[in-house]
């Protein structure tokens, strides 16, 4: 399979949850890059780095909800202002442990977000991103 997906950023607040998200991705032959921080914060300057082009920009962004100091809805409001530029082309899922209805009909509200689903990432679950989202 070819790579459909170069880069994806990660962001969970949980060492271990990245840790394993990070090798579930880099398993799958369509996901060429993964990138990892730990705070909503920690993203919007990865995505600064960006901006000035000392760092891969995501295709894909999975981001956890529940999160000390910024949550993943936090990060989204910060993430709609960065220039247009740096959001283009780049798809955003919540990846999240909450059965919360709420948040998966907030996630289905919120222009940012192009998808919600259950931890953990599986092989599974990133060949069904791809046929979502990046028409593999």
């Amino acid at each position: 399979m070819n790579t459909l997906v170069d880069c994806v950023l990660l962001i969970d607040d949980d060492r271990a949850t990245n840790f394993f998200n990070e090798r579930v991705v880099a398993k799958h032959s369509a996901f060429h890059k993964v990138n990892t921080v730990q705070s909503g914060m920690a993203a919007l300057e990865y995505l600064n780095n960006v901006a000035q082009n000392t760092a891969t920009k995501p295709n894909l962004i999975f981001l956890d909800i529940n999160m000390p100091a910024m949550n993943g809805w936090e990060f989204l409001i910060e993430f709609s202002k960065l220039d247009e530029q740096i959001r283009e082309g780049i798809k955003v899922i919540l990846l999240s442990t909450s059965s919360n209805p709420d948040d998966v009909r907030a996630s289905a509200k919120n222009h940012s977000v192009d998808d919600f689903i259950n931890k953990p990432l599986s092989l599974d679950l990133l060949d069904n991103v791809l046929e979502n989202h990046f028409n593999k």
